[in-house]
């Protein structure tokens, strides 16, 4: 008995505040909307916040609450996750009022939404490149700010994660060899570019790598004629990776390649 009349309290007060909601919806007060937009903000309603801003903030510009009614509307799309809408309004909050009271906070969650939204390496990254650029303005912005470090450690992390896809991208090539063309060379020159890109990169090691694979595997597939010179490339790289990595992790797969080009080298005619 208890519990049926738990429940059907329960249903009560769900009715009461839908038709209490409906009827703010169709009411024509701005302010009276304001005032539960707020309300219903502060319960955690974030959609109903969200249905009653976007309605409001067109009407709310050039009064008081214009401020913090654009500010409520993103925190209300960032709390309910939809964190590429959030950081579309935070942006707007932040070129409408660059010295307002909420403009450092809008900057770095424009940015930090896009971060949360951003996709594994292997798909595209255009959310990635829109919080590195966000982060960038937001560190530039406040330097000092208690988020200040917070940004510059997401703004490396995202840098990683690209880093990360270029190896991806050199790795693919190299795995398609001479498929449809020369792919090892394609590889060489991804490694090489993602190198420049991101020279603190945790991953430089792996591109050097990528690259003296690309070319040993590429001898290895050429013609007799064209051997020579290219396991000499090979033995070029084998320094490169040496020099810059003598304690490497693939210092003995590396070993190897220089072995068997010298040995090739040696062999092999040379025209």
């Amino acid at each position: 008995m208890r519990i049926k009349l738990c429940y059907f309290l329960l249903l009560a007060l769900a009715l009461s505040s839908c038709n209490e909601y409906n009827k703010i919806l169709k009411s024509t007060d701005r302010d009276l909307k304001y005032s539960y937009a707020k309300k219903y903000f502060e319960e955690g309603k974030y959609n109903r916040s969200i249905t009653l801003l976007e309605e409001l903030v067109t009407f709310m510009k050039g009064t008081a609450q214009a401020e913090e009614s654009l500010y409520l509307l993103a925190q209300s799309h960032y709390n309910s996750k939809d964190y590429y809408s959030a950081t579309q309004w935070f942006t707007s909050y932040y070129n409408t009022y660059p010295s307002g009271e909420y403009a450092e906070p809008a900057l770095f969650y424009s940015a930090y939404g896009m971060y949360l939204d951003s996709p594994e390496a292997r798909l595209d990254q255009t959310k990635t490149y829109t919080a590195i650029a966000e982060f960038q303005k937001y560190i530039e912005r406040y330097p000092q700010t208690e988020r200040a470090e917070q940004a510059k450690n997401y703004l490396f992390e995202l840098q990683e994660k690209l880093a990360y896809k270029e190896l991806l991208a050199a790795q693919l090539y190299l795995n398609l060899g001479n498929y449809m063309g020369n792919n090892y060379e394609s590889a060489v020159i991804t490694a090489r570019e993602a190198m420049k890109s991101y020279p603190f990169s945790k991953y430089q090691e792996e591109y050097q790598m990528t690259i003296l694979r690309a070319r040993f595997e590429y001898a290895q597939n050429s013609t007799l004629r064209a051997q020579p010179e290219r396991y000499r490339s090979v033995v070029d790289e084998y320094f490169n990776y040496k020099n810059s990595f003598p304690e490497g992790k693939y210092m003995a797969e590396a070993d190897r390649y220089y072995r068997e080009a010298q040995q090739k080298i040696d062999v092999l005619p040379t025209s």
